[in-house]
């Protein structure tokens, strides 16, 4: 019982002393435009739509920090010619942004994504069964934020799987521009 209590105590002196230097961490929302694009397909051009979502940057020191994020996005193409087609494809995307700072404010960022589709359309028919339900992508941007936690992101989101399951590998590319704000 002794070992026991000591065990305990023990943990629970480590607890305090990692708690006490635990990171910064900034809690925040963003939103913003997309401009998105399907590579590989063919006579497709940009669609506008929008993100939306919440982040976290936890800093692990003065110059670096991590930001994971969870978004709404509305992505896709339009078809070229006459007719208006378009191909309506909705995400929840978790990006895990490493950023770096180069200067006060002043950010650069990159990391991984992970989509998950939520709507997939063609001229408005459903096509959520022809599309893979999880998406892979590269995030690479930059970053501006005011000291009164205002901020502003430009970002490029490199699609690296296929969208959809049969046929031509065709994938996701979208530039996004976001501001939010950070408490």
């Amino acid at each position: 019982m002794k070992k026991i209590t000591m065990s305990l105590l023990a943990i629970f002196a480590f607890s305090g002393a990692a708690l006490a230097q635990t990171p910064d961490i900034k809690i925040g929302a963003k939103a913003g435009l997309n401009i998105s694009n399907l590579s590989g397909a063919d006579d497709t051009k940009s669609k506008t739509g929008f993100h939306v979502g919440a982040l976290a940057e936890i800093f692990l020191n003065e110059k670096f920090a991590i930001q994971p994020e969870i978004l709404y996005s509305s992505q896709g193409a339009k078809a070229k010619g006459s007719y208006s087609s378009k191909v309506d494809l909705d995400y929840i995307n978790v990006p895990i942004m490493a950023k770096y700072y180069i200067m006060d404010g002043l950010s650069v960022q990159a990391g991984p994504q992970v989509g998950f589709v939520v709507k997939a359309e063609e001229g408005g028919i459903d096509v959520k069964d022809n599309v893979n339900t999880v998406d892979f992508g590269l995030n690479f941007g930059a970053g501006y934020e005011l000291p009164l936690g205002l901020f502003f992101d430009a970002r490029y989101d490199l699609g690296l799987s296929k969208v959809n399951k049969e046929g031509k590998s065709i994938k996701n590319g979208v530039f996004q521009l976001s501001v939010g704000y950070k408490f």
